[in-house]
This record gives C-alpha cells, structure tokens and sequence, in this order.
C-alpha cells in the first residue's frame, strides 16, 4: 500500500471533461432519467462552445463507462440502472469511533489525481485512463492507529473531491453528500500486512489484519472503491440483519 506524498495542486479540468460532470450530474440528480435523449453533439458544441472533436469524445467516453447507450443516426441515451445488491449499511469510522466516546483524528498521506489503470478501472467501471482521484488516510482512535483507507474515487461523481479537507470530514461523510450513497459491497479478507503498513498500523510486520474491499454506489453508478486495513486485534466486524 502506497503512501506517496503527492502535490495537491490540481490541473485545469480539460473542456470534455467539463462536458462529461454536466451530463453525470444531470443523470445523478434525476434531471435526466433512464433512456432519455441527451443532447446531441450540434448542442453540446453550441452550448460549452466547444469542438465537435470535443463533444464526440465526451459522449464516447460516457458511452464505454456506462453512463450512456448511443443508436446509430438516433442520438445518445441515458443507460438504464444497473441492479446491485446491498449487503450491510455503510458508516463512516468517525462515527463509530465517536458511538465509543473516543476521540477520532486522521492523517491525510496522498490526495491527487490520477489516470485509471486496468485494475482500477475495472473496480469503478469506467474506461482505462479515465481521470479519477486517489486518496490515501490514516485513523486513528484516541491517538492510535485503527484504519488505513485507500480510496479510488469516480472523478465524475464528486468533481471537488481534491479541494475537500478530510481532517475535518471524513471521505465517507463528503461522498454520501454529494453523491449519496445506495448500494454498498464489502469483501472481507485476513491479510497480514506487508512492512510498511505495519509501520502506520504501528503492528509488528506480517501481523494478522482485517482487508475490506468496499464499493459503493449512487443509483447505478460507482462512485469509490476503497481498501481498508484494519489491525486484526483492534477491530472486530458486526453486523445486524433482519428476515
């Protein structure tokens, strides 16, 4: 697990990237619905001023990650929801630190941009290259370490992600408002943990630790993909399920 201190500064936001959050966000919001007519690329030139070069590619781009669905000499159409399954409500380590009465703080080890890679774009199910953002945490409860969190997230689906200051909010509380959150999916391992998350676990290297994999949605989309590390002897998982 990487803990790379990068440059937060962030890079213009290229015009068909602009296009794409205008088109996402109207989806997010219900402005636009499941097989509704997009506008088509003559608008999207007139309305952002841009290439048709411009517009093609946002649409083909929206296209391969699902959002859209084109026909031939009709037009681009919103794509109908993918069905997913929730497994157990999500919540945020803040708040179950703070259900314990204890104090929680956090240190921030990564936040940038980066271009997906297969594995990465696989998980959020967007194209290869597509610009998301990563974000690399640390927990801690009454001073000591309990999590890791390293987070992939759909640039799309929360466009201010880098400007947000997560020692105030966690990652978790600022998705859930800006995209809330529907469907969640968990994969629960026990790993031991390589050398240098043990050293920010402050566990003795190779100790037993807890892996969630989670991903979760906003309606049909995906909106991070996260890893969380846990040392296996802080952190006990429980969940509550009705018939």
């Amino acid at each position: 697990m990487s803990t790379d201190l990068s440059d937060k500064t962030t890079k213009p936001v290229p015009l068909y990237a602009k296009v794409k959050q205008t088109i996402v966000e109207k989806i997010y919001t219900g402005e636009w619905k499941a097989h509704d007519r997009i506008p088509s690329e003559s608008e999207l030139v007139k309305t952002f001023n841009c290439s048709r070069m411009t517009a093609n590619r946002a649409l083909r781009e929206l296209t391969a990650e699902g959002f859209l669905f084109r026909l031939q000499g009709v037009g681009s159409f919103v794509s109908e929801p993918k069905g997913q399954s929730a497994l157990f409500e999500i919540h945020s380590i803040a708040d179950e630190i703070s259900a314990r009465d204890h104090r929680h703080s956090c240190k921030v080890l990564k936040l940038a941009e980066v271009r997906a890679n297969m594995t990465q774009a696989a998980e959020l199910e967007i194209a290869t290259g597509t610009l998301i953002y990563h974000s690399i945490i640390v927990h801690y409860e009454n001073g000591l370490p309990v999590q890791i969190e390293d987070r992939y997230v759909n640039a799309l689906a929360a466009p201010e992600y880098l400007q947000q200051d997560f020692s105030r909010q966690t990652a978790h509380d600022y998705l859930s408002r800006v995209a809330p959150l529907t469907e969640g999916e968990h994969i629960v391992e026990a790993v031991a943990g390589d050398a240098r998350s043990c050293r920010l676990l402050q566990i003795t290297e190779n100790s037993a630790c807890l892996l969630i994999s989670r991903r979760t949605w906003s309606k049909e989309y995906i909106v991070s993909s996260a890893k969380l590390l846990f040392p296996g002897h802080r952190y006990k998982l429980k969940g509550h399920f009705t018939s």
